[in-house]
């Protein structure tokens, strides 16, 4: 399925039905005063953050979304029935923008947070209601009043404990592959993850379980949106520590950090809360040939900053990584939710 993290959608909430001009006919009532009814409501327009709901992708068949009018009054006051509300069900992680303004409504952060886009039009008022003791015999009614329409730009933004990033083939879906049940397209080329894969880590020594993010590979220049940098930087800022995989078989023994500055500097560049998490580095494919001596010239020149070596393919280092995510993430909640490095690089 193809990932949709931004679209832009018109919505129409409901007119008001109209007030009805009526007298009432009624046999040996001669002279019977009116009895016109009120127009029911329009429907409003309603957007909910669903669980079960994980793309935007649902947007791209239908763009404009319109909730019931109101009925019209009717005589012997009957009042008209009231249009439909229309609930339109979204991602947790969408924020809901006014397309045409810029405005921010609202950040749909969690299941069942929900917020009122569109209301619906009030309904007219029937003869019945201007009926005074000195103008007895009203023969107007109002119209129903419109409903609002505006255009939204609706962008989701998902939601992980944990973001997986870096330059594209150091390992991150097949990571997420071993320690999830998430099944992302893995294959020896570069930019094999098109989409951002979630997946829910169950880590040992009997911690919560929490989410994990495979956020597709970045390259120079994606904070400008190159190779699409800035869709996927867009997810970064929902976690809350970030592990900053390395292909340690691929790393540059004369310049072993360089992998690490490239992708660090597209978050600062991209906005300084991003390169203010919460980072763990691993070094990756620590089992292939060559790998390991190059690691050690990496871990040197990051002057012996904490750094996890794994191998994601044959599962070497995964349960100290997990234990690792699991006690910061942990610490995290104790905390008052402050940003700050782990280790210092």
């Amino acid at each position: 399925m193809k990932f949709i993290d931004e679209v832009i959608v018109t919505v129409q909430s409901g007119n008001g039905g109209r007030g009805c001009v009526s007298f009432r006919r009624e046999r040996f009532i001669p002279r019977g005063g009116p009895d016109g009814g009120n127009g029911g409501r329009g429907g409003d327009v309603r957007l909910v953050a669903r669980a079960g709901r994980r793309t935007l992708y649902p947007f791209r068949f239908q763009r404009l979304f319109k909730a019931e009018n109101g009925s019209p009054g009717e005589g012997n006051q009957r009042s008209g029935k009231a249009g439909a509300d229309l609930t339109i069900e979204v991602p947790p992680g969408t924020l809901v923008f006014d397309a045409d303004s810029g405005e921010l409504i609202r950040d749909l952060v969690a299941p069942e947070d929900a917020v009122v886009v569109a209301v619906g039009g009030r309904g007219g008022k029937g003869n019945t209601h201007f009926k005074t003791s000195t103008h007895q015999t009203p023969r107007f009614a109002q119209p129903g009043e419109a409903g609002q329409a505006l255009r939204l730009r609706l962008e989701l933004k998902l939601l992980a404990d944990v973001g997986i990033v870096g330059l594209p083939n150091a390992g991150k879906s097949t990571l997420i592959s071993r320690v999830s049940a998430a099944t992302p397209k893995i294959a020896d080329y570069p930019f094999t993850t098109l989409t951002p894969t979630l997946g829910v880590v169950h880590p040992p020594f009997g911690s919560e379980p929490f989410v994990m993010a495979d956020i597709p590979g970045l390259i120079e220049g994606a904070h400008a949106g190159v190779g699409l940098g800035t869709r996927f930087l867009r997810h970064v800022e929902r976690t809350r520590i970030l592990v900053h995989l390395i292909d340690a078989a691929a790393i540059d023994p004369s310049d072993p950090l360089r992998d690490l500055r490239i992708v660090n500097t597209e978050l600062a560049r991209y906005g300084q809360q991003l390169a203010e998490k919460p980072q763990i580095v691993v070094l990756n494919k620590i089992d292939l040939t060559g790998a390991e001596e190059k690691a050690r010239g990496f871990i040197q020149a990051l002057d012996g900053a904490e750094t996890l070596m794994i191998s994601a393919a044959t599962g070497a280092g995964l349960r100290e990584l997990l234990g690792r995510l699991a006690a910061t993430l942990d610490a995290k909640n104790v905390s008052d939710g402050s940003e700050g490095h782990v280790d210092s690089l």
